[in-house]
């Protein structure tokens, strides 16, 4: 199965829909985030669902650990396939979301999201963390295989780092993933699709390379073979 992940960066269900018409579920899931799933809701992923697609429910639930569990519990019962929360919401919060996920069949995956992509060391200095970028996305992750998370969603600048840690079993699902030839918007720690697979990238989140490219399946049958070339 192709470990590309289509973000569905869309002010309008509508749009979504007009785009997910020329993809095929074989060959990429799905990202339904914060405003697309503020504008819609659960009847579009329950549609999407319904198409065959692979749904991750980008929401990254960060709150009392009740709070986060019952959001977690709700998403579950949508059917989608994978679900985040944010690491930095602690290790009660971490637990209760493993606990609500683990009563559901089939479970969805459940990763932690460490530091945002947009993120530079100036940023985590002013927020009140320390040290390095990686040191701190580590720490993170380790937090959240320490509390059962399956994963966690890092930059591709950490992938090395966390898989030489955490092993193999360990899913890393990567965003800020550019093709060569993309602009990087407004993601600072990115890299390509085969440079992320190559160093052990689990799954990639990508975006406008496809959403906005004139022929989207043509763009996303490109890159799912740079990285059939890079397994080669």
């Amino acid at each position: 199965m192709t470990p590309i992940i289509i973000a569905l960066d869309y002010p309008d269900p509508k749009l979504a829909l007009s785009l997910t018409k020329q993809l095929d579920p074989q060959h990429c899931r799905l990202k339904i985030g914060k405003e697309l799933f503020t504008r819609s809701g659960p009847p579009l992923v329950e549609e999407l669902v319904k198409q065959g697609f692979d749904i991750f429910l980008d929401l990254k639930f960060h709150d009392i650990p009740n709070t986060v569990a019952r959001a977690c519990e709700a998403a579950a019962q949508l059917g989608v396939w994978m679900i985040n929360v944010h690491a930095l919401g602690g290790r009660q919060m971490l637990l209760a979301a493993r606990e609500a996920v683990a009563k559901y069949s089939p479970q969805p995956l459940l990763v932690a999201v460490t530091l945002l992509t947009s993120l530079e060391r100036n940023d985590i200095y002013a927020i009140g963390l320390h040290g390095e970028l990686d040191e701190n996305v580590l720490r993170l992750a380790r937090l959240a295989d320490a509390c059962g998370l399956d994963g966690v969603v890092c930059s591709p600048w950490e992938i090395a780092l966390i898989r030489k840690t955490l092993g193999n079993s360990f899913t890393l699902v990567t965003p800020g993933i550019r093709p060569a030839s993309s602009a990087t918007n407004d993601q600072k720690r990115i890299m390509t699709p085969a440079q992320a697979v190559q160093l052990g990238a689990n799954y990639l989140v990508i975006g406008r390379p496809i959403t906005a490219a004139p022929a989207p399946l043509q763009a996303l049958l490109e890159i799912e073979e740079t990285i059939r070339e890079t397994r080669d």
